[in-house]
This record gives C-alpha cells, sequence and structure tokens, in this order.
C-alpha cells in the first residue's frame, strides 16, 4: 500500500511564478548509465544527450480540485534527463527522468517523497529577481546562478551544439511526460503534466554554478541553452503504470 502512495496517486495544480531551465549537453555514452532500459536518450544530432536543472517558483500547489487556501508556496528543482519512451500502444513519448530533485521546505520534502519517487531532499535555496536579473543560489546544494531576462535577441551559448534557438527549443523543458522506472521489474510510471501558453523565452546566463554537476559523470557538461518561463498554470494528472513490451 506504501508503495502505492508514490505512484502520483492524485492529479496535482499549481501556479509557476516561474520556471528557468538550464540544459546542458554531454555524449550520449556520458548518460546512458544513468537511464533505465524502458527509456531511450533523446538525442540530437545522433550525438548528444541532455541533462537539465529547472528551477520552479511555486504558488499554490495542492491536490488538483482543492481550493486555493490549501495550497502551498515551495521551490521545486529538478536534475532531469531528456528521453523517449514507446507505450503499450507503440506511441513514442519525449519525456524527462528524474535524477533528483530539492526543495526550500521540509513540508514539499516529505510530502514529495510520500507521493512521488523524486527523490527529495530540502536545501536553502533562494530565487531573487530584481530589474533584469534573476538569481537562484544555495549554499548546500553548491547553486549560483545569474541570468539576464532582458535581452531577447541573446545568443546561444558558445558551448550550444545547436544551430538555432529553435533547434534548442525542443530541449527547453519541461516536456509532456516524466516517468518513473520500478527497480526489478518491467513497469513503468507515466505522469503527463498539462499546460496553456508555454512559450519559453531565451535567457542568457551571466554565471552558472551546480553543484550536482560537478559528478565525474557530468564532466563534459557544456551550457547548450537556457530558457525562462513566466506566470503559468500547470497541473500533472494522476500517474498511470504499464508494463514495458521488451
Amino acid at each position: 500500500m506504501w508503495s502505492q502512495l508514490k505512484n502520483h496517486p492524485f492529479a496535482v495544480q499549481a501556479f509557476f511564478e516561474n520556471s528557468l531551465v538550464l540544459t546542458y549537453a554531454l555524449p550520449a555514452e556520458a548518460l546512458q548509465p544513468l537511464v533505465p532500459a524502458p527509456l531511450q536518450l533523446e538525442l540530437f544530432q545522433d550525438k548528444w544527450a541532455f541533462v537539465a536543472l529547472a528551477v520552479v517558483k511555486t504558488t499554490g500547489l495542492r491536490p488538483k480540485g482543492f481550493p486555493a487556501f490549501m495550497g502551498n508556496d515551495f521551490i521545486l528543482a529538478g536534475y532531469r534527463v531528456f528521453v523517449k519512451y514507446t507505450n503499450s500502444q507503440g506511441k513514442r513519448l519525449r519525456g524527462l527522468f528524474i535524477l533528483k530533485s530539492e526543495t526550500n521546505k521540509k513540508k514539499m520534502q516529505y510530502l514529495g517523497n510520500l507521493f512521488t519517487h523524486y527523490q527529495y531532499t530540502t536545501t536553502d535555496m533562494k530565487v531573487v529577481t530584481a530589474d533584469n536579473l534573476l538569481e537562484v543560489t544555495s549554499v548546500q546544494s553548491g547553486i549560483q546562478i545569474s541570468v539576464d531576462t532582458a535581452q531577447p535577441d541573446t545568443a546561444l551559448p558558445a558551448t550550444s551544439p545547436f544551430g538555432s534557438w529553435k533547434e534548442a527549443r525542443r530541449f527547453a523543458g519541461p516536456l509532456p511526460f516524466t516517468f518513473t522506472c520500478e527497480p526489478g521489474s518491467d513497469r513503468v510510471l507515466i505522469i503527463e503534466g498539462v499546460r496553456e501558453h508555454w512559450t519559453p523565452q531565451p535567457v542568457k546566463v551571466n554565471h552558472a554554478a551546480i553543484g550536482f554537476l560537478r559528478q565525474p559523470a557530468f564532466r563534459e557538461a557544456r551550457l547548450a541553452n537556457a530558457f525562462l518561463i513566466r506566470q503559468i498554470p500547470y497541473y500533472w494528472k494522476k500517474g498511470k503504470t504499464e508494463v514495458w513490451k521488451r
């Protein structure tokens, strides 16, 4: 019974004040060991795979349909790999595989680990906006990010493998689905996210230090893109589980 609780047993809604996503490119062979067998890496030019940090400032996070006063405000940070999965109907789904999640409040850590498999930990994360800057900091997680939000015509990062922002936007996230693979079984949990008016805006990265990406597995990581969205309602559907057909 307790294990079933972790499978997103009900829909959840929230309002995104802002969502900043920094995506890093690595050779596919570097990320392949981190992705379970039912999933495949989503590749660019048959060479590059991608891991991203998404930092989301949410308000009113609650079970879908509950009144707004029952919601909570959190900062959510997720380290995710871009993947694809072919479901039981033979349809290919693009989505994300979560490596780790962080939040700024113990309440979210407890509830997140009760109802998801996302491995939440609590950290001292802060998101501050002033003038044309958005800054994310966390001493505990080794995060120090500063982006300029007022340059719509900013160039792609010099290290990006993409030739245009149009190509880069395909790996902006979040993608329609998030996947969890149950260890020791062929069961795949599929969570679908729903949003409207989703228009990621490119931002210029002034500085980005991310402690999680200092691990040996990510030593070849190179900044590929950075996008920001603001003021977006969002919800996640109840999770669906199916058996992977090898």
